[in-house]
């Protein structure tokens, strides 16, 4: 026992940084509004339109942006202040959870929507590769883990909080909260020094050089090739399971709304449960020895969800798959980090989540032909036929590790 708490102890050292800790609170409060507001729009648009076609349409613009960005502008990430990014981005999410509220038909939400996806595919990376300047090098582990936790906890909360004021309220309620949640974090981040999430403004060598410059990190590192290879069928599954999910609920289980956020809030609770345990399992172990098993529960979970018979068995097995995105996730951010010096980490994170986010296009393109076509249990089936392809193609690609890219630079 005493071991075990200082385990415990050692993982969340890191909070006594009193910066990380601004952005430790700023991340889950916008998270838990964030994932409330995603369960409240899709429900939304659902019940305006009752297509498939219109939320999966609603899912391919949150994050279509980050592709643009990964592809064309992803060196400002390196070029600009992350600091300034940040802010940027929460203060453009808040007003588009304000104005929704007025829209009336779904084509304007869409809009909205829009918006809100091109802030987001400028905050996560510039988050992402400020942590290692902000925490100490043997912190970055924990610190890293933790962070990715506090948006699986918002997985946990913000869709149950989201079902049950959709089902009593409307959607109204969870944008107005989500408005707030962007401000919240934009006050807390003004407060952490620039120079903190940054060891200096990258040097451009003209735009487009500085694009290929991110690209080339992956042609030459197995490392970087794995994380983004690896990750890439996952997150087709990702698109298949999430554009399918709120008709597993309602059409496959009988439930709406809140059957919904109950699936949600299952992969939330793995998310968190695997999010803790990938900090221990890191522990003294190269993180490159434990990826390909983390797709092993998140294949088995997915399974589970297309058989169960009840909300409340889809909504266990949902736990597992959650778990198994906990480990994978966060290990992959990991991989990012490590293998790419300050100046790149940038571009390396925009290029791998444009990259990884035109995969889940392409799942949740594919979702809303399958799931009107064969129905949402055998679109989840489909779902884990890929994060199955993914533990394979990861231990395909680290047959051969004699090249693993140059480690990342020391934080200043």
């Amino acid at each position: 026992m005493s071991r075990t708490l200082a385990r415990i102890r050692d993982r969340t050292a890191v909070f006594g940084n009193a910066r990380y800790r601004l952005l430790f609170t700023a991340t889950l409060g916008s998270g838990v509004g964030t994932y409330a507001a995603t369960i409240a729009l899709t429900a939304d648009i659902a019940s305006r339109t009752h297509s498939t076609w219109w939320v999966a349409l609603l899912y391919v613009v949150t994050f279509l942006p980050s592709i643009v960005v990964g592809l064309v502008i992803g060196p400002l990430i390196d070029r600009l202040s992350r600091k300034m990014l940040i802010v940027a981005s929460d203060v453009v999410r808040l007003g588009v959870f304000v104005v929704l509220p007025f829209a009336e038909h779904p084509a304007p939400m869409i809009v909205l929507a829009t918006a809100a996806g091109i802030a987001n595919s400028f905050f996560r990376p510039a988050v992402l590769a400020g942590v290692p300047n902000l925490v100490d090098e043997e912190e970055l582990d924990a610190a890293t883990t933790l962070l990715q936790g506090t948006d699986w906890l918002a997985v946990a909360i913000g869709p149950v909080i989201a079902g049950t004021l959709v089902s009593l309220s409307g959607a109204d309620l969870v944008y107005w909260l989500n408005a707030a949640t962007f401000l919240l974090s934009a006050i807390l981040i003004v407060r952490i020094p620039g120079r903190l999430l940054q060891s200096a403004q990258g040097v451009t060598r003209g735009h487009w050089r500085d694009l290929r410059d991110g690209f080339a990190a992956f042609r030459s590192s197995t490392a970087l090739r794995v994380a983004l290879y690896g990750l890439g069928l996952t997150m087709i599954a990702t698109g298949l399971v999430n554009v399918s999910e709120f008709f597993l609920a309602k059409r496959s289980l009988g439930t709406g709304a809140f059957g919904f956020g109950l699936l949600w809030t299952g992969s939330g609770v793995g998310l968190v449960a695997g999010s803790i345990v990938v900090g221990f399992l890191l522990r003294r172990r190269n993180v490159l020895d434990l990826y390909m098993y983390a797709f092993v529960p998140l294949t088995i979970g997915i399974i589970g969800a297309a058989a169960a018979p009840t909300i409340w068995i889809a909504a266990a097995a949902m736990v597992v798959t959650g778990f198994g995105d906990g480990l994978a996730f966060p290990m992959t951010i990991l991989i990012v980090q490590r293998y790419t010096s300050d100046h790149l980490r940038g571009r390396a994170f925009t290029v791998i989540i444009s990259i990884h986010n035109a995969m889940l296009g392409v799942g949740m393109v594919a979702a809303g032909a399958l799931t009107e076509g064969v129905g949402p249990r055998w679109t989840y089936i489909t779902a884990a036929t890929c994060t199955a392809g993914s533990a394979l193609v990861v231990g395909a690609l680290l047959r051969d590790r004699s090249s693993h890219a140059v480690p990342r630079e020391a934080p200043a």
